[in-house]
């Protein structure tokens, strides 16, 4: 194991991560930053979204989540920072603790170990696939096409005009269906249970007939569509039946990637999100979490910096304060 100290460490490269990164930086701060390795990549969320339509800049972007990261970090590898930023390039964390003396103990997925003495954790979510004949790959051309979508707030604006299909079975599937309908006044509302039985509430249904909103629980055969997924006909069910679709919404939940935050024995919530006060500090001291991995937060980009924003300055009066204090004695 290195001896040596890293002031910050960033875990995950998300929007999230790499604004944690550049807040570290410029502040001053020395900055160990592990974006993850490519089989993290491959369950993140920018592999299934990737352009962005809700935040100011981002139109341009083909890969509206990405690229803009990408940018992100070549530009501090070229700023007058640059000699503070590690990056650990396609490596992720598998392990962390902490040693007696209250440092982190990190170790990656190329089996070296670090030390830390502040920690941001970004490690982030993944949105629960429909299994259509048993495998999520038919919805991943679409997904990517932005004709299957997932985030109300990001992408309720693509159904304007068109008909429309939520996937779920929650009572959430419900009201992302009932909110799209209130919003936009779609033509066709349905939502698909995929073969589950609907667990909708009282006042929930209410809503669901007040719109004519249709609610259909056979399973999905096939999804219809073309041009690789630019184009949404609509979905075949296993009763045979065809229902017509140019826009859906996949309203299934979250997988939480709070891994590494059991293993410290952060708090965490019902859903895995782990709890933090607004500064971004968990209940173990020195770790704090940013980004969607957070508690109690929109799971938005710009809400991912502006809470990775507080949680490297948080971390910055702790080590101004320490420096201080030194310093005088």
């Amino acid at each position: 194991m290195s001896e040596k100290i890293y002031s910050v460490c960033v875990i995950g490269g998300g929007s999230a991560g790499t604004m944690a990164a550049l807040r570290t930086i410029l502040n001053n701060d020395e900055c160990l930053f592990f974006p993850g390795s490519p089989r993290d990549k491959k369950k993140s969320r920018a592999l299934w979204v990737r352009k962005i339509e809700n935040i100011p800049g981002h139109f341009g972007y083909s890969r509206g989540i990405e690229e803009p990261n990408l940018e992100t970090i070549k530009w501090i590898q070229e700023s007058p920072f640059k000699e503070n930023f590690h990056l650990q390039k396609n490596t992720s964390v598998v392990s962390i603790g902490k040693n007696e003396h209250g440092i982190f103990e990190i170790e990656d997925s190329q089996k070296r170990k670090f030390l830390a003495r502040y920690v941001i954790l970004c490690t982030g979510v993944m949105d629960v696939q429909p299994h259509i004949q048993g495998s999520i790959e038919a919805v991943f051309d679409y997904a990517n096409a932005q004709t299957i979508d997932y985030c109300l707030i990001c992408d309720g604006h693509h159904v304007l005009g068109k008909k429309t299909v939520v996937i779920g079975h929650e009572n959430s599937a419900a009201w992302v269906a009932i909110m799209l309908q209130e919003r936009y006044n779609t033509p066709e509302m349905t939502i698909l249970t995929n073969g589950t039985e609907p667990k909708f509430q009282k006042d929930t249904l209410k809503l669901i007939d007040l719109y004519k909103i249709r609610v259909v629980t056979s399973a999905i055969k096939e999804i219809n569509g073309e041009d690789k997924g630019k184009i949404l006909k609509g979905f075949l069910l296993e009763d045979s039946n065809v229902i017509q679709a140019e826009m859906s919404f996949v309203a299934l939940g979250m997988i939480v990637y709070n891994e590494l935050a059991k293993q410290l024995g952060a708090d965490l919530d019902e859903r895995g999100f782990v709890k933090a006060e607004e500064s971004g500090v968990t209940s173990i001291p020195g770790l704090y979490v940013a980004g969607d991995l957070k508690a109690n937060t929109r799971k938005q980009i710009y809400t991912a910096w502006d809470n990775a924003v507080s949680a490297a300055t948080a971390v910055n009066l702790l080590i101004r304060t320490a420096r201080r204090q030194k310093l005088q004695g």
